[in-house]
Order: C-alpha cells, then structure tokens, then sequence
C-alpha cells in the first residue's frame, strides 16, 4: 500500500486518487440514508448508482460555476487593469529610491512591450502549462468516474474474499477513511475562512469606500486554497494582501492585519477539528508537507495531510502508538 501510494506521485496520479476518494466518500455519506429503506440488493445498487451519477453531476456543476465567475470577474477587472498597474507604478515611483525607479515601465506602452516579451520568452513554458492543465483535468473527471465505480462495487461486494483482498480492504477502508478525516474537516474550515474573507470583501472594504480588484475570484481562491491545511492560508493571504496593495499600502497593511486576526482563530479551530480527527498538531501536518514538498514538489504538499492521516491510522490500527 505504501508503495502504491508513492507510485501515485511518481507517476502524477494524485488527481485520480483524490477526486475518486472524494466521490466514494460522498457516496459512502449520502447513500446509507437511502439504502437502510431497500431490502433487494439489487435496488440498493441502483440507489448507489444514481447517488453516484448526482454526485459527479454536482460536482462538475460546481467547478464549471466557479471557473465561469472567476472568467467573468477577470475579464471585467483586467478592462482597468492598465489604470490599475500605472497607478501603482505611480505611487512606487515617489516611495522608491531613484536607483529603482530606472526598471518601471513610464508609459502604459512600455508596460505593454515588457509584457510582449515576457509572453515571447516565456512562450514553451506556457504551452506546456496548458497541456498540464488539460492532463489534469482530464485525471479529474477519470477520477470522478472511477469513484462511482469503485462506490457501486462495494455495494454489491461479495462477503467471500482471500485473505490478500480483505488485507488490501482494509487498507483502503483507512486511507478512504483517512482522507474523511482530513477533507471533510478542512471544508468547513475552508468555509469558515472564506466567510470571513467575504465579509471583509464585500462589506467592511466596501463600506469604507474601497473596491478590491478580483474580488470574486479572490473569494474563490481563498476557499479552494483553504481546502490545503496551513499552505492553503498562506496562498489565500497572499493574494489578497497584493491585491489591496495595488489600492495603497495602508489598504494592505489593513487587509493583512485582518487575516492574520481570522487565521489565529482557525489555528485553534484545525487544532480542536484536524487534530481531533487524527490526533496530529498543526506542527506535525507542517512537517510532512515540507518533506513531501521536498521530494515530489506541489503534489506532495496536496498530498500530505492525507498521506499523513493515513500512516497515522495504519500505527493506530497496529496498536504501535
């Protein structure tokens, strides 16, 4: 099982994995409630089915939703954002020293050729971006599949296995259980983290007069990245605190003294929730994910919690802590 799970990174697998493991898990959530009232077999089968099929359903719903408001508030932030990038220009061109000030572009033209060449040097690098972003992609919805199928096959799973077959269920049952854990409380932390960020965004900004660039989109970054334990605030609290920096640095210095406030409360929250679930402090999840970012890169940081909370439950389940 390890070293299947290794072999996942190595060959770029984690897509697959984690969104199967999240279909079978909402599956495994939803089906029971529907099942318990069925007695043929045959027909929890197909209630597991067309829990499956609405699982997957919803779950593109909700990325096509997402992706198609953040393209809506990019293309409606980027018509000012000449305005937007010379103003702060601007204002970096009195703040800094005259030794720096001879690398800013002057005119917007001049922004624009820097751009042009960025795009012409950097060209091979962003089509071999796009390609990963449709190989993933493309691992998401096998995933999604994949999930179904393997939910369905459980519910019609025979009680007559090997001995090697029940070892392997049961450790699949605790990396399934494992990666519960881990997401379903990280949601509602994510969720938590992005309500406040909202409310900061689109009431108390508002309310004193300033309009954030991105808005929508930084709201949607924020939950997705918060669904990563620690990491995910870092990457949140970036965005947003240059977005307000490009308003006026007291906008940003405000902005990051709000987060810091919101993200010292949800320590203790992944403490009591996170840690709870799989007796781990935030210290421990902080350590593995350097490790596994340090051997396989930005899949490991996604993966390590999970991994984690895994090899937690494997020791536990052997009575060796």
């Amino acid at each position: 099982m390890a070293a299947g799970l290794l072999l996942v990174l190595w060959l770029r697998l984690l897509p697959v994995l984690l969104s199967a493991l999240l279909v079978y898990e909402l599956v495994l959530v939803v089906s029971p409630l529907l099942r318990a009232r069925l007695s043929n077999a045959r027909a929890r089968a197909l209630v597991v089915a067309l829990i499956s099929a609405l699982v997957v359903g919803l779950l593109v719903a909700i990325a096509l939703g997402a992706l198609g408001l953040m393209q809506q508030d990019l293309g409606v932030s980027l018509s000012g954002w000449q305005e937007q990038v010379m103003s702060l220009i601007a204002k970096a061109r009195q703040q800094l020293p005259q030794s720096w000030v001879a690398f800013l572009p002057a005119t917007v033209d001049e922004l624009r050729l820097v751009l042009v060449e960025q795009l012409h040097k950097h060209a091979a690098a962003l089509q071999i971006a796009g390609r990963e972003t449709l190989r993933v992609l493309l691992q998401i919805l096998i995933g999604l599949v994949l999930g179904s199928i393997v939910s369905l096959t459980q519910a019609s799973r025979s009680q007559h296995e090997g001995p090697l077959s029940q070892s392997l269920l049961v450790r699949c049952k605790r990396l399934a259980s494992s990666f519960h854990d881990i997401v379903f409380a990280q949601f509602r932390i994510s969720l938590l983290n992005t309500l406040c960020t909202a409310f900061l965004l689109l009431i108390v900004m508002p309310l004193c007069g300033v309009t954030l660039p991105f808005t929508k989109s930084l709201i949607v970054l924020t939950f997705l990245a918060g669904l990563m334990p620690v990491i995910g605030n870092l990457i949140s609290n970036t965005a947003i605190t240059i977005a307000a920096l490009s308003i006026s640095p007291l906008v940003g210095v405000a902005s990051l003294a709000y987060l810091i406030v919101i993200h010292k409360l949800e320590y203790f929250l992944n403490a009591r929730i996170v840690g709870s679930k799989i007796r781990a402090s935030v210290w421990e999840l902080l350590i593995a994910m350097l490790v596994m970012e340090a051997a396989f890169g930005i899949p490991g940081v996604i993966a390590a919690p999970v991994y984690y909370a895994y090899l937690k439950c494997e020791l536990r389940g052997e009575n060796l802590i």
